[in-house]
């Protein structure tokens, strides 16, 4: 299996923000890139970027997907998507950002460790019983 190194063509030193974000797997596709910028999830250099803005080695960014918050900072710049490991390639996270990161992870798990899920599903008595509770909620 071969790796392709980051392109990074020597006559445009800059690449996109929205293409940046996809090439390096923070999204999916380049329209959920473009979405998040456009909707204040994405800052560059502390500021609101827009999806064109020239994205350029040694911004820092800080993209916001789901409850998650990443701040990165550009090491190499690539316009085209290719695998995790040279996607990961393209920043370095700050620490604070993934100690922060780690922390509102467990946070989240340490909320969830009362909850278990029914075995089966409700019965018909089970389910009169829901519908009574609800009614009650509606008053």
């Amino acid at each position: 299996m071969t790796t392709t190194a980051p392109s990074n063509p020597p006559e445009a030193a800059s690449v996109r923000l929205d293409l940046w974000l996809w090439a390096a797997r923070f999204y999916k596709t380049r329209s959920l890139a473009r979405h998040s910028i456009e909707t204040g999830k994405v800052e560059v250099g502390g500021q609101r970027a827009k999806a064109s803005r020239a994205l350029r080695v040694g911004d820092g960014v800080r993209a916001a997907r789901g409850e998650e918050v990443f701040e990165v900072q550009v090491l190499a710049l690539s316009d085209s998507r290719g695998p995790a490991k040279v996607a990961q390639a393209l920043y370095e996270e700050t620490e604070a950002s993934r100690l922060q990161r780690e922390q509102a992870r467990a946070l989240r798990v340490a909320q969830r460790t009362g909850y278990s899920a029914p075995e089966s599903k409700p019965d018909k008595r089970a389910r009169r019983l829901i519908r009574a509770l609800g009614d009650i909620d509606s008053l």
